[in-house]
């Protein structure tokens, strides 16, 4: 009698399931108290699972903070409308409405926090740029505008910038102007 593996894409559904409910427990542990608050330890508690289960799935704590990280890194996407500079305003209000929730921000800064000493923080960095801004170009694309890893840069910095250092929100005519302006230089360089 022959058996049949399974493909490995197929995924178990209890796999995903305690998966997801330990990165809730962590995600709420992590926006509560800080990176030190997540323990492997207190997770397990939490989750009614063994510390062995959380190391097979996660072999460190920054393993989990990556994937805490990107799993919220498409969220705060716009959906398309409206012309290329709605589009990058939409994406700045997304942007800021995200690292005002600390559920989301607070991955991305222990991200941020651990990229020079750990190379997957630093790479899931990289991949959350990467990603977000090649959806972002997505949406640009039918209408004919592109944004260039440095004009990302320039949109983003100054709304990271708010949140993180200065610690004031960025508001709605802020935003607006970002996105004005990078809509007016892409249409004098065209």
């Amino acid at each position: 009698m022959e058996t049949r593996k399974a493909p490995e894409s197929a995924v178990d559904p209890r796999v995903q399931r305690t998966k997801s409910h330990v990165l809730a427990l962590a995600r709420t542990l992590l926006a509560d108290g800080g990176p030190t608050a997540v323990t492997y330890q207190e997770l397990s508690t939490q989750a009614r699972v063994t510390r062995q289960t959380l190391y097979r799935h996660w072999p460190t704590r920054e393993a989990l903070f990556v994937d805490l990280a990107l799993e919220h890194a498409e969220s705060g996407m716009p959906d398309g409308s409206g012309s290329a500079e709605e589009i990058v305003a939409a994406f700045l209000f997304g942007l800021r409405d995200g690292m005002n929730d600390p559920a989301s921000a607070a991955p991305l800064t222990t991200l941020i926090a651990c990229a020079d000493s750990d190379q997957g923080c630093a790479a899931a960095l990289r991949e959350i740029v990467a990603n977000r801004r090649s959806a972002l170009n997505a949406l640009l694309a039918p209408r004919g505008a592109h944004l260039t890893a440095e004009e990302y840069a320039t949109l983003c910095g100054p709304v990271l910038f708010q949140r993180f250092l200065a610690r004031t929100p960025a508001t709605d005519d802020f935003l607006r102007r970002l996105a004005a302006e990078w809509a007016s230089s892409a249409r004098g360089s065209s």
